[in-house]
């Protein structure tokens, strides 16, 4: 599952759902200082998936007001409803079901249901009781969760298209804390991995990938940077790049040194 662009030849792309994609970075639509820079640094990021929070965007809800339908449409994207600001599964659900409503009964959704303002940190009880119901709903839901791996398994296990553990607080840019609990993670998954929440610059989405993730969703360290647009383009090389790295697979770790050159069959 992978970007097709990859120099090594030997990746397939990214699948959720069934859909296939050749973009492993998506992200999302928030913090912009307006719907000009929404638009460009989404364009500039190559991203085909874009995350839209329902309850603090306009996608149709308010006449009177700009939709942001207008600048990332859904013919040129696929939209992804995110339930961004909600505490509990009752709420989160009826976010989707409005999302599925607005947008003529698209049931792709992003699930996250949080714990509290100050770290949110996902809920996991109420993200089990919000997932079970939306699947038995019909929802294809790609879940935010932490990075337990007992969890993300059990929450692939319920039926989940995409598992998306944290690289670290949402909006913290500290990058992936944990790379050991996203490996485990990874090799224990039989769908896509997404890295939700954290990435800071390029560096660390490039890091994400060379874990072996299916993609990164990012959305605060494009947005904060001084110049989105760039960030973005940046971003899209190092998802990139970090695939290809990972594919291409890195030389072993060493305690001590070892010569790039050889030294058999040298003249003294």
């Amino acid at each position: 599952m992978t970007n097709s662009s990859s120099i090594t030849g030997n990746d397939t792309p990214l699948i959720i759902d069934g859909k296939t994609y050749q973009s492993r970075l998506l992200v999302g639509t928030g913090k912009y200082k307006d719907l000009d820079e929404t638009r460009d640094a989404i364009a500039a990021s190559g991203a085909e998936i874009v995350t839209v929070a329902v309850r603090r965007t306009n996608i149709g809800q308010n006449a009177d007001e700009p939709n942001l339908l207008d600048v990332i449409s859904p013919d040129n994207y696929t939209i992804l409803p995110n339930t961004a600001g909600c505490y509990t599964a009752k709420d989160a659900v009826r976010t989707c079901r409005l999302a599925r409503e607005l947008l003529g009964g698209h049931d792709l959704v992003k699930l996250e249901v949080l714990g509290d303002q100050k770290t949110l940190y996902p809920d996991i009880t109420e993200t089990l009781v919000a997932a079970e119901e939306l699947i038995k709903d019909g929802f294809k839901v790609m879940v935010y969760t932490t990075d337990d791996p007992i969890i993300a398994k059990r929450l692939e296990d319920m039926g989940c298209v995409a598992v998306m553990p944290l690289g670290a607080p949402i909006g913290s840019g500290l990058g992936i804390r944990n790379p050991y609990n996203i490996r485990m993670i990874i090799e224990n998954a039989n769908v896509p991995i997404l890295v939700d929440a954290g990435v800071g610059t390029a560096s660390d989405a490039t890091v994400a990938m060379e874990l072996g993730c299916d993609g990164v969703l990012m959305n605060t360290a494009i947005a904060a940077a001084q110049d989105p647009v760039l960030m973005a383009r940046a971003m899209k090389g190092a998802v990139e790049c970090g695939r290809d790295a990972f594919l291409a697979g890195r030389m072993p770790r060493k305690l001590y040194a070892s010569a790039s050159s050889p030294i058999d069959g040298t003249f003294f």
